[in-house]
């Protein structure tokens, strides 16, 4: 008798409740994302993608329910997240969110200069390489006016990577790319995910996206507030049997569906 192999989860959400004051956001929300695996979040405008995101990150308590990584829960009786779940997630949201008075290795240096006790050569040598990986090796001394919008996604990239974390948390991570340099960033994704085993959790309504870096997802309907299908995408849709879903993935990719 054939057995499937276990998949060993990292970081999981049960039964979430997510509201902004009295309204409610996303209800029952429970799901798991797999070790060395991509999970993207799926839905139309206002389901709560981002939502959902800034919970999963530390950055807005549950109403109920809770996240589990998977050296403890995430949220516990204070306010403030598990630091040391925290400590283990990288970030990278819309804007990239790199300061226009640093240079690169300055950029990406500051994680590292905050929260660890490495000396001044040391850190240097971490930026340096964590550019390299992104390919930017040689771009240190560039500041991020002097990028591209792909060399700034990249770079805020290479910064989420700086503390090496078991999970990187990308929002809309090709949003103002152009398709050839969003197409190089999902490669850089999969890249990254098979040299680093990094596990990743990534909100987009790209499909060549959705389709090329997914290994999981979900997807959120902002009618019902909750996770309406769950699954690799391309088995969604040439299986599912919500229409909602079926006309999500079944767009044309020139379309466009902000968050």
């Amino acid at each position: 008798m054939s057995l499937e192999p276990e998949r060993n989860w990292i970081l999981k959400a049960d039964s979430l409740l997510l509201k902004y004051g009295r309204n409610i956001v996303l209800k029952d929300v429970s799901f798991e994302l797999t070790q060395g695996e991509c999970l993207t979040i799926m839905g139309s405008s206002g389901c709560g993608k981002s939502t959902l995101l800034k919970s999963m990150v530390g950055l807005l308590r549950p109403s109920k329910g809770n996240i589990e990584f998977r050296n403890g829960l995430l949220w516990g009786k204070s306010d403030l997240p598990n630091q040391e779940a925290v400590a283990n997630f990288g970030v990278l949201f819309q804007g990239s969110a790199l300061w226009g008075s640093m240079n690169l290795l300055e950029n990406i240096s500051l994680p590292l200069q905050t929260f660890s006790e490495l000396k001044a050569a040391e850190i240097d040598e971490i930026a340096a390489y964590k550019l390299s990986l992104v390919g930017l090796a040689g771009c240190e001394h560039l500041y991020p006016s002097q990028l591209s919008g792909g060399m700034q996604k990249r770079a805020g990239l290479a910064r989420a990577l700086s503390m090496d974390p078991q999970i990187l948390f990308l929002d809309e991570p090709s949003a103002g790319l152009d398709p050839i340099n969003s197409k190089q960033l999902d490669e850089l994704i999969l890249e990254l995910k098979q040299s680093l085993g990094i596990s990743f959790v990534v909100v987009t309504h790209e499909l060549e996206s959705i389709f090329t870096i997914s290994d999981d997802s979900i997807f959120l309907s902002s009618s019902q507030k909750t996770i309406i299908e769950h699954g690799a995408p391309a088995v969604l849709k040439s299986s599912s049997s919500n229409s909602e879903v079926i006309r999500f993935l079944s767009r044309s990719s020139a379309v466009d569906q902000n968050t």
